[in-house]
């Protein structure tokens, strides 16, 4: 019997693992993948998901560091940059590695290789059903990402209005090259995607290009790519990889009576730029430490909903804007791109929310209050 079982062995998986190793808790997390394995993320690490980690990412992790951004919709673009770094680049496959490993350093047990098919609550623990046998727990956190199927045991799926779709690919280049092209900016471009945007992020090796949208307003998302990869300047043959993510702020369930969901299975993402990384740090911290509370401390198991106020409160007024606000923007693309295009202090103030210095609702109040937008 363990005291947690974590499914899922991704950043919110092994942020649940790390915390519940170091917090004494009995844990068993188990991931389907063989590590390192191959993740279709554009590597985009906030300064905001870099604060939640208790260790220094090594040099090796850090692919590329971001000051500012390069927005384009149409025929306008702007530049702005802060004078500080706000976004660092990381290839999914090795900064999961290296969280996976951070994870293990707590001597928690770790099974890769091993699908995890159902969880089961039972009055007073959880059943797991795997590819290779049946475990028991006082509790699970579910991280399994947006693309997984257990966390229906808790919630059921998305429809086509609550998540989104995105292609990315890999196009090798020349670090030279990518430095001259892109310097420490990224590229965002909005009109080519509905409800979304494209990318193109610098790595060490080769460029980051993607592309997503809602997926009611996003009909023919290879097609879409293909013409954006064109429009670039990219002209090669390259491999399409395409994910969900699902729109934050949504309101969704996110527990059970002894199950909780974390990162992407929770619907923690900011539903205008798809960030989710920090959330799936931090909402997996979250659901150990109160698991811990229980087990540790004697903690009555109806405590299990401080869970959900705790996320509420620590970024969850954040999420809920941000779904406000992408969906005010893309309301009116036109009138709102050209604005956030041609107006420098717009995007800039935008570097903040990155930042998580203000949150989507002070930026908001901000932006009526000094462009009277409606």
């Amino acid at each position: 019997m363990y005291d947690v079982i974590i499914v899922g062995g991704g950043p919110s998986g092994t942020s649940a693992g790390r915390r519940a190793g170091r917090l004494g808790l009995k844990t068993l997390l188990l991931e389907k993948e063989n590590f390192p394995r191959y993740k279709p993320c554009g590597g985009g690490l906030s300064e905001h998901a870099i604060s939640y980690l208790d260790f220094e990412l090594p040099q090796d992790i850090i692919e590329w560091e971001v000051t500012g951004a390069k927005v384009i919709f149409k025929d306008q673009s702007v530049n702005v940059h802060k004078d500080h770094r706000v976004s660092t680049l990381v290839s999914r496959n090795e900064f999961d590695n290296f969280l996976l490993e951070k994870a293990k350093e707590t001597g928690i047990e770790i099974h890769t290789g091993e699908k995890v098919l159902c969880c089961r609550e039972m009055s007073d623990f959880v059943k797991v059903d795997t590819s290779q046998g049946t475990y028991q727990a006082k509790f699970a956190i579910i991280a399994e990402g947006a693309q997984g199927l257990v966390k229906t045991c808790v919630r059921s799926v998305d429809n086509k209005e609550e998540y989104g779709i995105c292609l990315v690919t890999e196009v090798p280049a020349d670090e030279r090259e990518i430095e001259k092209r892109l310097g420490k900016t990224v590229e965002l471009h909005f009109g080519v995607a509905g409800g979304g945007y494209g990318w193109i992020f610098p790595h060490k090796t080769y460029y980051s290009v993607g592309i997503g949208g809602v997926v009611k307003d996003f009909p023919h998302p290879k097609e879409s790519m293909l013409n954006f990869l064109k429009e670039n300047s990219f002209f090669g043959e390259y491999r399409l990889h395409g994910h969900k993510i699902p729109w934050g702020g949504i309101k969704r369930k996110v527990m059970g009576s002894r199950i909780l969901l974390s990162g992407d299975a929770a619907g923690f993402v900011d539903a205008f730029s798809g960030e989710g990384l920090a959330y799936a740090v931090r909402s997996g911290q979250i659901a150990a430490e109160v698991i811990a509370g229980i087990c540790l401390q004697g903690k009555n198991p109806a405590d299990l909903n401080e869970y959900k106020a705790l996320c509420q409160a620590e970024f969850g007024t954040h999420l809920k804007y941000s779904l406000i606000f992408s969906r005010l923007i893309h309301s009116f693309p036109e009138r709102s791109f050209k604005l956030l295009t041609g107006n420098r202090e717009i995007l800039d103030k935008y570097l903040e929310v990155m930042d998580f210095k203000i949150d989507y609702k002070d930026y908001l109040r901000w932006a009526l209050l000094n462009f009277k937008l409606r």
